[in-house]
């Protein structure tokens, strides 16, 4: 029997799961590390910390399992991150990550004079604060020496893929985030290499993400505990790795992800773009495409509520008071957006708002609001696609959130969609394993494997008399952000 290690490279920490070739859960580690905030609105990461995790937990993992038997490793990481090493490979600075919001000049520089129309021809897509380029011409502005240091420019798995292999790869779906690919022909894009000041030689080899990109170097392969011939598949972005987790590949699939970030992807066969860009139009991890709408801040919201505010670490706890009845009667209000915003309204003045507050509100209410809000705004993303025309009348849900039924119940009311819950709630971590069961042979397609692994276990269905309350508060949510816009600027230039 084969065994495969999946990796989730998150924001917060990594976690490695063990699968067999039937498809079960084995063993799961997790690592923690830390998030560095230099300056308001900064987010990094030493990568250090991510090799110092995977030397710990593979060995972990594998504690009362035979090394020898895993045939494939596959990782799913935080995307857009952007990791710079010098000649040497060594790394040059501490990781930009993808919820930080240095880049706004940078961000204006690419989508105002450069412009959306030439971007999106270029690229499939717009400039955001989280997308790589702006942050490689930030370290262009700001950190020259650095900069000129610059040998090979990777992002956050790839670079976890480097320390197994010694290998310089990217796959399509993870560098589609980079503002630096061109999605549709799949090849780096030599207009935005050249307005970055870079070449290609800097940039990781290209591959499909079931691609096996190599195999896991000797010396590796021994501190790890691993037999020889371990192949590396290239991976994905954790979004598209969180679908093929979910079994959302092929034509017309969608998944919603609650973790740190809140994501909606909507999985197709052919290459698409929203008409303002709105949704992000990037490859996926089955050799096709897929449009994805991201909130940087979605069960965060709610970690940031229970933690900074109430002061607690029973979650469920807080949840117990918002009982049936409430649900669509809250009349207090919050904006998810504690890290700026991206899809769709691609701000990062943004600013997490409380409104409706009164004497009698509690914290429930508060509670209540938070959990909404990252509902409406997910509600945001999916109300682009069905302008397109895409019916979204069903979705696969993962995520640490997802673990909320209640929170389930809301978004399935609020998008009047069935949600469906599978039996193995995995996301990256189980997609990366899945991706390389697909680079190590064992598996002719990921349309295969997932057809082979993927389950649901309950459905969550909207109730029509819910589902109508809460069309009316999501008209009301609707407005806020518009009302709020300028003043977010101007609070933000003080």
């Amino acid at each position: 029997m084969n065994l495969y290690i999946g990796i989730d490279l998150g924001t917060s920490a990594v976690k490695l799961l063990l699968m067999d070739d039937q498809g079960q859960i084995k063993n799961v580690v997790s690592k923690e590390y830390p998030l560095e905030f230099p300056h308001p609105g900064w987010s990094q990461q030493n990568p250090e910390d991510w090799r110092r995790a995977i030397m710990e937990g593979i060995p972990e993992l594998l504690k009362g399992f035979d090394g020898a038997a895993v045939a494939g490793i596959g990782c799913g990481g935080q995307m857009h991150g952007l990791v710079i090493l010098d000649e040497e490979d060594r790394v040059i600075r501490p990781a930009i990550l993808w919820n930080d919001g240095r880049t706004a000049k940078q961000v204006e520089y690419l989508n105002s004079e450069i412009g959306k129309e030439r971007l999106s021809e270029w690229t499939a897509n717009i400039a955001f604060a989280g997308f790589t380029a702006p942050k490689v011409l930030w370290v262009r502005e700001n950190e020259p020496e650095n900069f000129s240091r610059i040998a090979k420019i990777m992002l956050p798995k790839d670079y976890v893929n480097y320390i197994l292999t010694g290998v310089h790869a990217c796959d399509y779906s993870d560098a589609s985030g980079m503002l630096l690919l061109d999605v549709q022909h799949k090849c780096w894009s030599r207009e935005m290499l050249d307005i970055c000041g870079i070449c290609q030689t800097q940039m990781p080899k290209l591959f499909e993400s079931y691609d096996c990109i190599g195999t896991v170097k000797p010396e590796i392969a021994k501190l790890l505990g691993l037999g020889e011939d371990v192949k590396v598949a290239a991976g994905a972005g954790d979004n598209a790795a969180a679908a093929v987790g979910t079994g959302v590949v092929g034509e017309g699939g969608c998944n919603i992800s609650l973790g740190t970030s809140g994501t909606v992807f909507i999985s197709s066969k052919n290459f698409g773009v929203d008409q303002n860009n709105a949704l992000h139009a990037f490859a996926h991890a089955d050799g096709g495409y897929h449009l994805m709408g991201c909130m940087l801040s979605a069960a965060s919201c709610n970690k940031w509520l229970m933690d900074e505010i109430f002061r607690t670490s029973d979650y469920s706890a807080e949840q117990l008071p918002i009982t049936e009845d409430r649900l669509g009667e809250n009349h207090v209000y919050f904006l998810p957006y504690l890290m700026g915003e991206r899809s769709p309204i691609n701000d990062t003045n943004a600013r997490g708002t409380f409104i409706g507050m009164t004497m009698d509100t509690t914290r429930a209410d508060l509670t209540q609001a938070v959990l909404e809000g990252v509902a409406f705004a997910i509600r945001d993303s999916v109300e682009v696609a069905r302008a397109l025309g895409i019916r979204i009348d069903s979705s696969k849900i993962c995520g640490g959130g997802a673990k909320s039924p209640l929170w389930k119940k809301m978004i399935a009311n609020i998008l009047n969609a069935e949600l469906e819950c599978l039996e193995s709630e995995q996301g990256p971590g189980m997609g990366g394993a899945m991706l390389a069961m697909v680079a190590s042979g064992a598996y002719a397609s990921v349309q295969e494997v997932c057809d082979r692994f993927v389950r649901v276990a309950s459905t969550v269905r909207p109730e029509p008399e819910l589902a109508a309350k809460y069309e009316k508060r999501y008209q009301q949510f609707r407005k806020i952000y518009p009302a709020c816009k300028e003043l977010f600027s101007e609070l933000v230039k003080e």
